[in-house]
């Protein structure tokens, strides 16, 4: 499949390794491959990761068609918000993996949706089929997912331009003093833990965070947090800078917790994008998980005050 782009001032200056794989949606791994491969032009020339993108320059890429999958489809029920030939949106579980990975090669969202659903978009991979955006294994919430290629790139195009929106609901510890307000840093690798982020004053991407206190109960609040970029571990790390970390966050806030939750307090409520065919807007919402439920009915009772 060819994929034309013209580079605007959005990308313009920009490697190209980075700018196209944002703007199409592909991983590292995957960017990487279609370089390695000449898939990436400008007229005739092949470009190198490193090349620098000129306004208004045409970027021709090349996605090969989709090995066949060697994966396995597996009959793990699906919390469907909607769906249709285009896209199918779910309400993915609290430790569920998005892709298979080393050491988890089943029970993902993927091995799922090749269950559920006869045809998936091919544009990431063999091993992440459909999968346009991810959510952390202990993160709960909406995923918009791709039925072919050209929901694909419409979607992953609404996310560079930030037409596509999402909301997520946190329960963190501590009470924000600020009813709302924005986290706007630089996030890269942590230098002394490699799996994990960090903020860092230099170097690194751009992260942007809206914050609004929903509910304050004393030790502990809830917060919607709206993203204006989507860095890995964003809002995690946002509120661990704050100083207000996540209710059981096993990575960036490892202590004990009163509450019965695996994995982070954290839940992808809303998703807002323009339908690939339609046109529509479409503003859709995942309900809150059972332990996620249970510990806002517990504070609204004041036993953790």
């Amino acid at each position: 499949m060819e994929t034309r782009i013209i580079v605007d001032e959005g990308i313009a200056t920009q490697r190209v390794d980075v700018a196209i794989a944002k703007a199409l949606g592909l991983t590292r791994s995957n960017m990487q491959h279609l370089l390695d491969g000449g898939m990436v032009t400008k007229g005739a020339k092949v470009l190198k990761a490193n090349y620098k993108l000129r306004l208004g320059e045409e970027i021709v890429v090349q996605v090969p068609e989709p090995e066949p999958l060697d994966l396995q489809p597996e009959d793990i029920p699906l919390d469907v918000v909607y769906e249709d030939e285009d896209v199918i949106v779910v309400n993915k579980p609290r430790g569920m993996v998005v892709h298979p990975a080393a050491g988890n090669y089943h029970g993902t969202l993927v091995n799922a949706l090749l269950h559920h659903c006869q045809n998936l978009s091919g544009i990431n991979g063999v091993i992440r089929p459909g999968i346009v955006h991810r959510l952390d294994k202990d993160t709960s919430g909406i995923m918009i997912c791709a039925k072919n290629d050209a929901a694909h790139l419409s979607l992953s195009k609404q996310i560079q331009d930030k037409v596509a929106c999402r909301s997520y609901l946190a329960v963190v510890r501590g009470n924000i003093k600020t009813d709302k307000g924005v986290i706007q840093t630089l996030i890269d690798r942590d230098k002394n833990d490699r799996k994990k982020m960090a903020v860092v004053q230099q170097g690194g991407r751009e992260a942007i965070t809206e914050y609004e206190v929903l509910e304050r109960f004393g030790k502990y609040t809830l917060v919607k947090c709206v993203l204006r970029t989507g860095r890995t571990h964003q809002i995690r790390v946002h509120m661990e800078y704050l100083g207000y970390p996540l209710v059981g966050d096993p990575k960036y806030s490892p202590m004990k917790t009163p509450f019965h939750i695996e994995g982070q307090a954290l839940h992808s409520e809303t998703r807002a994008f323009v339908h690939p065919s339609t046109g529509e807007r479409m503003d859709l919402s995942a309900r809150w998980p059972e332990d996620f439920r249970k510990i806002i009915t517990r504070l609204r009772l004041g036993q953790f005050n």
